[in-house]
Order: C-alpha cells, then structure tokens, then sequence
C-alpha cells in the first residue's frame, strides 16, 4: 500500500487579490495625500466619515499611479462627492 500522494495532476496557477492588497508606494508619490488623510483622522479621533474627502484624493492618487486597480468611485463609496456630468447640474436646478 502506497501513501505517497500524486500532487503531479494539478498545477497551481497564483493570481493577485481581486481587491484589498495593494503595492506600496515605494517612490512616496501618494505621500502627500496618504499625510493629509492620515493628518484628518488624528484630528477627527479616527472617525473616518469626517475624512472622506481626503479619502478620495488619496484613493484618486493611488489609481492615478497604477498603485491599484482602476475602480469608479462611486463603486468606492463616494457617488456623493462626485461632481454631477455637465448639464445636469442644470437641469437639477430648474423647476
């Protein structure tokens, strides 16, 4: 009787995390952003709905400098920030 296991039929393939690991901003070009948020949430007793916008920005950079994946942001949580398409601002106005 053998009890050697054939690990030979399978092969493993790796792929990156849909989501939720991101590379490190090894140039520090979100920096700046990462300080400005991380500066918000010390000031706001970490209450991180008082930093959504500096969030976004960060979030904005990351995306901007191939540091994650491409993502609309209102998908990311902030459809309420974003600035309404040209011409409807107008229209929203109007009785």
């Amino acid at each position: 009787m053998s009890t050697a296991m054939n690990f030979g039929s399978k092969t493993f393939k790796p792929r990156p995390p849909d989501k939720g690991s991101f590379p490190l901003d090894h140039f520090g070009e979100c920096k700046d952003f990462k300080e400005k948020f991380m500066k918000c949430l010390r000031d706001n007793s970490f209450d991180n709905s008082l930093c959504r916008l500096q969030s976004k920005d960060y979030l904005e950079c990351r995306m901007n400098h191939q540091l994650m994946a491409r993502e609309p942001l209102e998908k990311l949580g902030f459809k309420d920030l974003m600035d309404p398409p040209p011409g409807q601002a107008d229209r929203d106005t109007k009785p």
